[in-house]
């Protein structure tokens, strides 16, 4: 690899770990950044999804004070996501690609309508969404599985997706709610990564270069999308989601 291509691959790698920890989608910034380089759609793939999983490490850590009082509900939707990432990244490695890319733009709507809909939403389930800081319901956990399985196959906007999901199932403030997002998204890339350490092809130098720059990314993901008042992280939802879904088109 050239210095330029090192150099971009790992831009990529903040970017995206940043984006991760504060919305979601980062795989639309490192996942096109591989293909641009000449790397087979699915060996950008795999090599993206280990990359990330360091920098939704450094994100959890970020997001440590938000995640206080939560270590029940934190390990009940981690398990869900994690059987659904298991599944998903089965799924990529015996499906075509097209069969679930094609309706990512579809799910990434739906999120943000959910999102958008959130406090209607959330005033019509009423008595139906856990006010308790250690609880979850069976919407949550169905959500966390459903989205943890569109994670461990491609994986563009599952933060949005997760954020809609725990909005409307969960009670609670939105920054606690991303810092689920940031635990069960990554565990879904880290149990998709190893299916794909031993069944897929990985290119462990870009995946290395992500992995770098995730971390520095991750940690100023926390350090800054912590801050935002939860109308600002609603609009910058919005507007990532709306940018992806434009990408993907």
């Amino acid at each position: 690899m050239s210095a330029a291509h090192i150099l971009a691959i790992f831009a990529a790698g903040v970017a995206a770990g940043t984006i991760n920890t504060v919305v979601g989608s980062g795989t639309l910034i490192t996942f096109p950044t591989l293909l641009a380089f000449g790397y087979a759609p699915v060996v950008a793939n795999v090599s993206n999804t280990i990359g990330l999983v360091p920098g939704s490490v450094s994100g959890a850590v970020g997001y440590r004070r938000e995640l206080r009082g939560q270590s029940r509900r934190a390990l009940t939707l981690g398990i869900a996501a994690t059987a659904g990432g298991t599944l998903g990244a089965v799924l990529l490695l015996v499906l075509p690609a097209s069969a679930f890319k094609d309706i990512v733009p579809f799910f990434i709507a739906l999120a943000l309508a959910l999102i958008l809909g959130q406090r209607r939403l959330g005033a019509l389930l009423g008595a139906h969404r856990h006010r308790d800081g250690e609880g979850v319901g069976p919407g949550a956990l169905a959500g966390a599985f459903t989205t943890g399985i569109y994670g461990g196959y491609f994986g563009a906007a599952q933060g949005i997706l997760m954020l809609a999901v725990l909005g409307l199932t969960v009670d609670d403030e939105i920054q606690r709610l991303n810092a689920l997002k940031v635990v069960t998204t990554g565990l879904t890339n880290l149990v998709a990564g190893v299916v794909f350490v031993f069944a897929a092809p990985v290119s462990w130098g870009p995946a290395a270069l992500i992995a770098g720059g995730s971390v520095i990314g991750g940690v100023l993901g926390a350090r800054y999308g912590r801050r935002l008042p939860p109308t600002a992280l609603r609009a910058l939802i919005v507007v990532v989601g709306v940018v992806a879904i434009v990408r993907l088109l």
